[in-house]
């Protein structure tokens, strides 16, 4: 392996920091690519996963619950309900407020989407035995209940 051939080059990549960032990077420009040929994003994916595990949720809860800004969960929101995927409606239980619901287009979207994602997954990861691929999954969902980085992620998210 030649180190013009590798993504982190030089001593950068002896940063685990500058390997994650670019790994990062990788995966998101993958995932957006498969997820354009349904013409959605991976906001999108998220925001509907949240909705298809939480049920209608107020905007504002939504956003807080996947840590999305306000202005981009709007936008977010505005193109899912533009494709049918979900829809805003009165809270039955607060007529002040709407939630945010799932529709069946949208729950049937799903499947789709995240046949892309393990395509992603399978493409991303493919030079790695099926061990270490397990091994980096746990050390990211154990890093994902950090209570640390996530109070460091919200503090600097203002």
């Amino acid at each position: 392996m030649s180190e013009d051939s590798a993504l982190v080059p030089g001593t950068i990549a002896a940063h685990t920091v500058c390997l994650l960032q670019k790994m990062g990077q990788v995966a998101f420009r993958l995932a957006e690519e498969r997820l354009l040929g349904l013409g959605l994003r991976v906001r999108h994916y998220s925001v509907l996963q949240a909705l298809a595990d939480r049920g209608g949720m107020a905007q504002a809860e939504l956003g807080s619950y996947l840590r999305i800004d306000a202005a981009t969960m709007v936008s977010t929101l505005d193109d899912l309900e533009r494709h049918g995927y979900a829809e805003r409606q009165r809270d039955p239980g607060d007529r002040r407020r709407y939630l945010v619901i799932l529709t069946d287009k949208g729950d049937e979207t799903l499947a789709g989407i995240q046949t892309a994602l393990r395509e992603v997954h399978e493409e991303m990861f493919a030079d790695l035995p099926k061990e270490r691929r397990d091994l980096l999954g746990e050390i990211l969902g154990e890093l994902n209940y950090s209570e640390q980085l996530r109070e460091r992620f919200d503090a600097t998210r203002g």
